[in-house]
């Protein structure tokens, strides 16, 4: 994945669209959908209250013993864009670690650069005053918690909390394992409707710096900016996103079948496409995110933790999971994941056999 881009220093207005676009492709297909986290933080920087643009850092520029906190939300995209925020959720959270530690944040980071979950600390950011640090845990979206960056090299999971519409919120600390606080903030979190926001954990800048996936806000806001320029110029989107991340064309069809389930807290199912040039099919994969492409004849084209980006072909909008249907005419590009995704320690985690497909890794 290329990130030598236009570094941002602040997101203001004018930089939703962009944001909301390639926020979305890096979702591949999960996330929750941008457009929530869009209408969101446009409507906090039309507010007399708070400030016009948010503060963005870079990792490297963060103090050693600075203290950051992830937020962002969890639960099922195909609840979230039902399920509307009040828009406190994450803030409650934050404060519930900040209290429980007897410490201020400093900073904010996404825990993904995917879908809603982009943009989702930036809306923390500006209520708050914090900035926000440009880059990430997973340079994709995931949708297990424990699959970030921080946790696979070894952060402990020492103050989490997770918080509903209603202002219900449960803290939890010095929980064993990541995974652990994913399967008690999952089933939490479907007890609270489907969807909450979360904080977690307080990492220091030495280990943020070190850990994080950098540069991602500036990526996907050079993305989306590329595929708007491409739109309006009369050139080629597919072209623009695949010169800007590395990408790579692997099919181009039409939506025949769609199966698609709320289970446990995820959006499950799978996908169909019908080529629009020959006979063949491809068949996707999903839990949130795109997670593995067969051909007709079950061969792998590409597989977690590669992200796997549908695209509306003609625009090069993204398309997630909950929003496939019937007749859409899809670009399906292969995109190849951060270094610290491709490491042993990172397959553990994230790799095809996790999610219970009995294949070896191909990188991109």
């Amino acid at each position: 994945m290329k990130i030598d881009t236009q570094l941002l220093n602040s997101v203001q207005k004018d930089d939703l669209e962009a944001l909301g676009i390639g926020a979305g492709i890096l979702g591949t297909g999960g996330g929750g959908h941008p457009r929530v986290g869009k209408l969101r933080l446009l409507t906090l920087l039309e507010d007399d209250e708070y400030p016009d643009a948010v503060d963005i850092v870079q990792p490297t520029d963060l103090a050693a013993d600075a203290t950051v906190a992830s937020v962002g939300g969890m639960g099922a995209p195909t609840i979230g864009v039902e399920k509307l925020p009040n828009g406190q959720e994450e803030i409650n959270a934050l404060e519930s670690i900040e209290r429980f530690a007897g410490r201020e944040v400093d900073a904010l980071i996404p825990g993904e650069i995917g879908g809603v979950n982009s943009i989702v600390p930036l809306c923390v950011g500006l209520m708050t005053g914090l900035p926000v640090v440009d880059g990430d845990g997973m340079g994709r979206a995931f949708p297990e918690l424990q699959m970030d960056t921080f946790f696979i090299y070894g952060h402990p999971v020492n103050y989490a909390a997770i918080s509903d519409e209603h202002g219900n919120t449960i803290s939890y600390q010095d929980i064993d394992s990541a995974k652990r606080l994913e399967d008690f903030a999952r089933a939490a979190t479907v007890d609270m409707g489907g969807r909450a926001g979360y904080a977690f954990p307080l990492m220091d800048g030495e280990f943020v710096t070190e850990y994080s996936i950098p540069r991602t806000l500036s990526l996907i806001h050079e993305l989306g900016r590329r595929v708007l320029d491409a739109q309006s110029g009369g050139g080629d989107p597919l072209g623009a996103i695949q010169e800007t991340v590395d990408g790579r064309h692997m099919f181009t069809g039409k939506v025949t079948d769609v199966l698609r389930r709320n289970k446990e807290g995820f959006a499950r199912g799978e996908v169909t496409l019908a080529s629009l040039d020959d006979d063949t099919d491809l068949t996707i994969e999903f839990q949130n995110e795109f997670l593995i492409a067969r051909d007709d004849g079950g061969s792998v084209l590409a597989s977690v933790p590669d992200l796997i980006c549908l695209v509306d072909k003609d625009t090069g909008l993204p398309v997630t999971t909950d929003a496939l249907r019937y007749g859409q005419r899809l670009a399906v590009l292969g995109v190849p994941a951060p270094e610290l995704l491709k490491t042993d320690a990172a397959l553990d985690v994230v790799g095809p056999k996790v999610f219970g497909y009995e294949i070896d890794y191909h990188p991109l």
